[in-house]
Formats: structure tokens, sequence, C-alpha cells
């Protein structure tokens, strides 16, 4: 059974894309408030600190930072990286569906303080992108909402082919780049 992990600071679309993949045999994680909407609207999800069976910890700074999600991202498709997983009682997972804390929105609102503004710098979710980019041969990556319906498709017509997995995975190394930009240029001024 494929896994997908989400997690969503921008919720448009998620339902109805999380009900897809449920309808497809998905098994979802999820953390923090992305679980919370998901279990609201009637999904069946295991939350991420469920599953790695550690808590989220400051305040919700530390939720997905954990061997058990990284791992299931970033192995390779091979009996080896398998066994590996499966020993610490883990899984592949399949498909990451994140997107980042509005760090740019953030800082132009007026007067927002600088420990507001170092509040939003997402560190997870990046991480998230990079780890499921960095493997896009094995992984799906899906980090803006825009993308949930041809995702979805491709997914109900047989999976995702490697150029949408490569293209996805630009799309995610793209938006690394300029949320680190945006956030060195802030630090910098």
């Amino acid at each position: 059974m494929p896994t997908a992990v989400l997690s969503v600071y921008n919720k448009t679309g998620i339902i109805d894309f999380a009900k897809g993949l449920v309808s497809l045999g998905w098994t979802l994680l999820a953390s923090g408030g992305t679980a919370k909407l998901l279990k609201e609207n009637g999904i069946s999800v295991t939350e991420v600190a469920e599953y790695t069976k550690s808590p989220e910890i400051l305040g919700g700074r530390v939720k997905t930072l954990h061997p058990a999600i990284h791992g299931g991202l970033l192995a390779r498709p091979t009996e080896s990286d398998h066994n590996e997983l499966l020993a610490f009682g883990w899984d592949y997972i399949d498909l990451a569906v994140v997107n980042l804390y509005p760090f740019e929105k953030t800082i132009a609102k007026p007067g927002v303080t600088y420990a507001d503004a170092i509040e939003n710098i997402d560190i997870g979710g990046v991480t998230l992108i990079r780890a499921a980019a960095k493997n896009h041969e094995r992984v799906t990556l899906v980090c803006d909402p825009a993308d949930y319906a041809e995702i979805l498709s491709m997914l109900q017509h047989g999976g995702v082919p490697f150029e949408a997995k490569k293209e996805l995975a630009v799309k995610g190394f793209k938006s690394t780049a300029n949320y680190d930009t945006a956030i060195s240029k802030y630090l910098d001024d």
C-alpha cells in the first residue's frame, strides 16, 4: 500500500486531494494542523507523531524532522534500503505533499516583528521538499496545490511518470531556492 506524507500550510484543495488518495488505497501520514483538518473531515490519517513514536516538540517547531519520515522519503528502491526501514518498523513514503509557511507574506505585513519573521521560517517543510525532490526517481513531490488534480489523475491512470516526477522535483528545488533567497534578503537588510 503506497504511503503519502502531507504537511501543508496552505490547505487549499487538500481535503479533496487526500480523499482521492484514500480512494486509491493510499495510507496517509500528516502533521499538526493538516492531520487535524483531515480527521475533522472524516479522512483516515495517521499523525506523524504516532507514526514516528516521537511527539511534536518545541511548540510545533519539530514535527516531521525524524528518520522515520526522511528515511522513508530518501530510501532507494533497493532490497537493502527497504529492509533497513522495515527493521525499524518504518516503510517507504512514496508521495510528499508539502507547502511552506508564508514567510514573504509575513514580512510584508506592516509592523511585523523580527521574532514573528523568524517563527515563519519553515524548516521541516523545506527539508521534506528537498528529500522528496532528491529521490524523485521513486518519490513524487507535490508542493503546489495547483498540481493536485493533475497528480491525482495520473495516479488514477497508472502512476506518475518519471518525467513528471522530475518536473515536480525541479519545481520543489526552485521553491526552496526562492524561499531561502527571501529569507537571506530579509536577514541581510
